[in-house]
């Protein structure tokens, strides 16, 4: 249950403010400008000053603020700015200081739409774009459509309207992870884990019923007390494969996942994200990295960097950077490598070692020299920062996960086009030396 909701600019003034509930001054917002926004000591995006609560989040140039007289749920307020944030963006490309005063009183329709009385309704992007359009768009509305705007907005299937045709009915299926390695200086993985998400863009006629399989198998074990429709603190096993933390977008029917462990939805209308998962077992690193650093007294380092794909050869890796440190005395560095380019970026402290296409099964070598200021080898020894990798893998997961399956079930009984796509990308990606 919240209170109001407030916008700031960077320099703590106003932008938007709407209160919900009574009992609130409009001198509140104050209190946030000169507590938060003018204190930099202050880091928590939750601050709770006697009976009043703000969170925020700061997004672009602009604070969006939530104020809470309440003992309300912390995580649901988060939801619900972040939602705030997705909507600006869908509705003026950006969420910033410039559009906010471009578009007043679209924000506050907005605002009075997806929150009643402190209480959230309805978010969803697509819904909400059907009524709350530009004043010209909106007063060619036909009495049929309101109708049926009305039905999707109060119905039970909030985020899909029934009369959609498509010439070509096509599913696309992109499977996004980000993998987070940290390896000690000695070779050993100190943490490895996989931060993934499946990304679906659906173009399909009417209310298409929609079955998708991971793997052989897809077990799950959830807590007694999970009962959210949108998320769900899980663990499943998709065969081989270990999946954490899986949150489910609100059109997944968990009560058949669940009977029959598929995953059975009716999906909205373009892209949106079906699942997001965590994997901690088993990852299968496409990168092995050794480094090898020699400190030779106080003027000298030599460097031995030696990269291996393991994937296979059929597959290959773009944007590759490995950003491997120096000393912040550096004077200048030589370089040779067997693939790439490789370049020191003195404010960075560091080389950039840059290959635009790495073929799996590949193994190249960076050695290369840096000489230090004899006049600064008196400062505080160097912290030896680890080498961070960047890369782009399609066709491969780091989790093992595989889709198996989509099936497409309509009345009409139409064909459908289905399309696969896997990426892998470096998260936090660090070899210590």
């Amino acid at each position: 249950m919240l209170s109001a909701i407030l916008l700031y600019n960077q320099k703590g003034e106003v932008l938007i403010s709407r209160i919900y509930r009574d009992g609130l001054r409009r001198s509140i917002s104050d209190l946030f400008r000169i507590q938060v926004i003018s204190n930099t000591d202050v880091r928590s995006p939750v601050l709770t000053l006697g009976t009043t609560t703000f969170c925020h989040v700061k997004h672009e140039n602009i604070y969006v603020v939530a104020v809470s007289r309440q003992n309300a749920d912390v995580a649901l307020i988060f939801e619900f700015l972040y939602k705030i944030v997705a909507l600006g963006r869908a509705y003026f490309g950006k969420l910033d200081e410039e559009a906010i005063k471009n578009n007043f009183t679209l924000i506050y329709e907005l605002l009075d739409e997806v929150m009643d009385f402190g209480y959230a309704q309805n978010t969803e992007t697509d819904t909400l774009k059907m009524y709350i359009m530009t004043e010209g768009v909106r007063s060619e509305i036909r009495a049929e459509e309101s109708r049926k705007i009305t039905m999707q907005a109060t119905g039970a299937m909030s985020w899909r309207r029934d009369d959609i045709k498509y010439r070509r009915n096509e599913v696309f299926v992109d499977v996004f992870e980000d993998v987070n390695l940290l390896m000690s200086a000695a070779g050993t993985v100190l943490r490895a884990d996989v931060a993934g998400q499946i990304i679906l863009r659906a173009f399909l006629s009417g209310m298409p019923e929609c079955k998708f399989g991971l793997n052989d198998r897809l077990l799950i074990d959830r807590p007694d007390d999970g009962n959210s429709k949108s998320k769900r603190a899980a663990k499943a096993a998709a065969g081989s494969v270990t999946l954490e933390d899986c949150q489910f977008h609100q059109c997944v029917r968990l009560g058949r996942f669940d009977a029959d462990r598929t995953i059975s939805f009716i999906p909205p209308d373009g892209e949106f994200e079906l699942m997001k998962y965590r994997a901690t077992e088993n990852i299968n690193l496409p990168f092995t990295v050794h480094v090898l650093v020699n400190e030779i007294g106080r003027t000298k380092v030599e460097y031995q960097v030696a990269v291996k794909a393991t994937f296979g050869a059929k597959l290959f890796a773009t944007n590759v950077v490995l950003k491997i440190p120096t000393p912040l005395n550096t004077a200048s560095v030589t370089t040779h490598v067997t693939q790439g380019k490789a370049k020191y970026e003195p404010s960075e402290n560091a080389i950039n070692w840059k290959i635009s296409r790495f073929t799996g099964g590949s193994e190249y070598v960076f050695s290369g020299e840096a000489e230090l200021l004899s006049s600064m080898t008196k400062h505080k020894t160097w912290s030896r920062p680890p080498v961070a990798m960047q890369f782009s893998l399609m066709m491969f997961t780091s989790s093992g996960l595989l889709v198996r399956y989509l099936k497409v079930f309509e009345k009409s009984n139409y064909s459908s086009v289905k399309w696969v796509r896997y990426v892998v990308r470096a998260g936090s990606y660090e070899i210590r030396f």
